[in-house]
């Protein structure tokens, strides 16, 4: 049984079709293994091509020579030899066996030489079936470990016993959630009892293989079950010990649920973006640190704050890239900020607002809305409609001024010429001092930027 959607991929004349010749005339075995044969069963592209074969490295390289337009070889310590034909990309690897040990960060590479161990060491069943490409042009289905059913159930079970597989690369008990959260499965129960009883091994993966499940997990279609696993086998608290930590709060603003709950449902929300999902991820988890209990109840004031300095380091430790960290983190330590709306903004409000989100605008606007997860339906109008008028604000502003590039009519170079400064420090105060005064008062002449500057010099003589 060969799924619809592989039969142009297989059909006489293709390259993988060629591929699979040259490697049968070699006397070589060639699969097609992992994600894009479940995808096809799936109904879902095919985009990433990968294979398996008996064939050595050094064989394959030679064997690709002759086929690929270039052939990479910087992961042949891992048996995998990468090609482009076309455009395409290509990556072709030795059977393996290969598995942690003890504490090593790095599995210790081993092949094997049938396709059947080859699956096994693979991380779910439905990633375990495989279609061997015969020289004959007739593709066989290979499925030892039950894939086609599991994937008829929509569940995620491991091809071995859980406990060997995840011993094998722990990884895998975070990938088992990042699946959950983009296919929808369910995960097999002995595979959640292993989680929760091996969790502790996650410490041997390094964190920027972490943060990558992590990062497709958060993108997923079924976010919310995803980060619901994670919590639940208690996974989340070897990475993410803030995110766990909310389940103990209870926000006076969301009486119905907790703040860990609250958190998963606006990400849940949230578009598939993953600097927006991260922002909601953190958002609250300055909350723990900032609760005080007071007349009015529970209260957690200025935990954007603290909130915008714990995301930093959890990223910082997550190996996140720093203009990535820059980004969430600001998306924390501004949600708060169109609340005080309620109240009424000024011009000089909404600029300053538009000066601090400069380019996460959008975010930051669509975080504020899907904060709002409370189930009294006239309380959420009320935000609603205040965001609406916030937004509103911003567009008649932008219609009359410049809003998206907020700067002084002079530049640094006036600045210095105007007042015989060199380049340094004194130059960006008064910088700062002009642009204070554009977000305060609107738009301005260069004549009046050069009064003020006057006024400035004479109040600040040593800059």
């Amino acid at each position: 049984m060969i799924p619809a959607r592989l039969e142009p991929l297989l059909a006489a004349g293709s390259p993988v079709r060629n591929l699979g010749e040259r490697f049968s005339a070699a006397g070589r075995q060639l699969y097609l293994v992992g994600g894009s044969v479940r995808d096809a069963f799936l109904g879902a592209s095919t985009k990433d091509l990968d294979f398996a074969t008996d064939a050595p490295p050094a064989d394959i390289a030679e064997l690709l020579g002759g086929w690929a337009d270039s052939v990479f070889r910087v992961g042949e310590a891992f048996g995998t030899i990468g090609a482009t034909r076309r455009g395409d990309i290509y990556e072709v690897t030795t059977f393996r066996s290969d598995v942690y040990r003890d504490e090593s960060r790095k599995p210790r590479v081993e092949f094997s030489d049938n396709i059947e161990t080859d699956l096994s060491r693979r991380d779910f069943t439905v990633n375990a079936m495989a279609i061997r490409l015969t020289g004959d042009g007739s593709p066989e289905m290979v499925d030892p470990y039950g894939g086609l059913a599991d994937l008829a159930e929509r569940l995620l079970r491991t091809p071995v016993d859980p406990g060997v597989s995840f011993g094998d690369d722990p990884l895998r008990m975070l990938r088992l959630y990042r699946f959950v959260s983009t296919l929808g499965f369910s995960p097999d129960e002995d595979a959640t009892a292993a989680v929760a009883r091996m969790r502790g091994r996650l410490s041997i993966v390094s964190a920027e293989r972490v943060r990558d499940e992590l990062g497709k997990l958060m993108t997923g279609d079924h976010v919310a079950d995803g980060l619901w696993g994670l919590v639940s086998s208690r996974l989340a608290e070897e990475f993410l010990p803030e995110f766990t930590a909310l389940g103990l709060e209870q926000d006076p603003l969301h009486h119905h649920k907790d703040v860990l709950a609250h958190t998963i449902a606006v990400v849940a929300k949230t578009s598939p973006d993953l600097t927006l999902r991260l922002a909601a991820l953190f958002h609250d988890i300055g909350k723990p640190a900032t609760r005080e209990f007071g007349a009015d109840g529970v209260t957690f004031h200025h935990h954007e704050v603290v909130g915008a300095r714990m995301t930093r380091h959890r990223m910082r430790e997550l190996r996140y890239p720093n203009e990535l960290i820059k980004d969430v983190s600001q998306l924390v330590y501004l949600h708060m900020r169109p609340h005080t709306y309620k109240m009424g903004w000024t011009d000089s409000a909404v600029r300053r607002y538009v000066r601090d989100a400069g380019p996460l605008l959008p975010r930051l606007n669509e975080l504020v809305r899907c904060d709002v997860t409370t189930r009294n339906k006239k309380r959420a109008n009320q935000i609603a409609r205040r965001i609406d008028e916030m937004v509103q604000r911003i567009d008649e502003l932008r219609q009359q001024e410049e809003l998206d590039g907020l700067r002084p009519p002079i530049d640094g170079n006036d600045v210095m010429r105007h007042l015989g400064l060199e380049p340094g420090p004194a130059v960006g105060k008064a910088m700062r001092m002009l642009l204070e005064h554009r977000i305060e008062h609107g738009p301005y002449e260069p004549e009046e930027a050069y009064r003020l500057l006057d006024a400035w010099s004479t109040e600040n003589p040593a800059g």
